[in-house]
């Protein structure tokens, strides 16, 4: 009898293997030319201008991120529910195989109704963008 940890064990040591080989024979075989503008903060090689605690981000950005990876893996658990639901129906019925996804979706709508509420889906106009706007009206 073979244990099966076995092949998981293989199978991560080339996992790992595979990438960390690829990293070392392309830091072998490309060129290195150190220049000033590739070691600066920005992809481009722009050279910065002050401090980068200077800069402030709108929270905004990041709610809109957090809310969108949240229903997208909504989307992700739906799939394969939608996949299997005529066969879940014939086995335990109706109401035993819609109730789990109802409550999913409950659950993610009172989140979205709490994001809502607390402001996180509205997008905030800054000073600047309704200055502008009321010089054209």
């Amino acid at each position: 009898m073979s244990n099966p940890w076995i092949a998981i064990g293989a199978l991560a040591v080339v996992a790992l293997a595979i990438p960390l080989t690829m990293m070392a024979v392309s830091s072998l075989l490309r060129p290195s030319v150190p220049e000033q503008g590739k070691r600066t903060t920005y992809e481009s090689g722009e050279v910065p201008t002050g401090s980068s605690r200077q800069i402030k981000f709108n929270i905004q950005y990041y709610m809109v991120a957090l809310l969108f990876v949240v229903f997208d893996i909504e989307t992700v658990f739906i799939f394969p529910w939608t996949v299997i639901y005529s066969d879940a129906v014939a086995e335990v019925g109706m109401t035993k195989a819609l109730l789990p996804m109802v409550v999913f979706i409950g659950i993610l709508a009172v989140g979205l109704g709490w994001a809502w509420r607390n402001g996180a889906v509205q997008w905030v106009r800054s000073p600047r963008a309704t200055k502008g706007a009321d010089t054209y009206e």
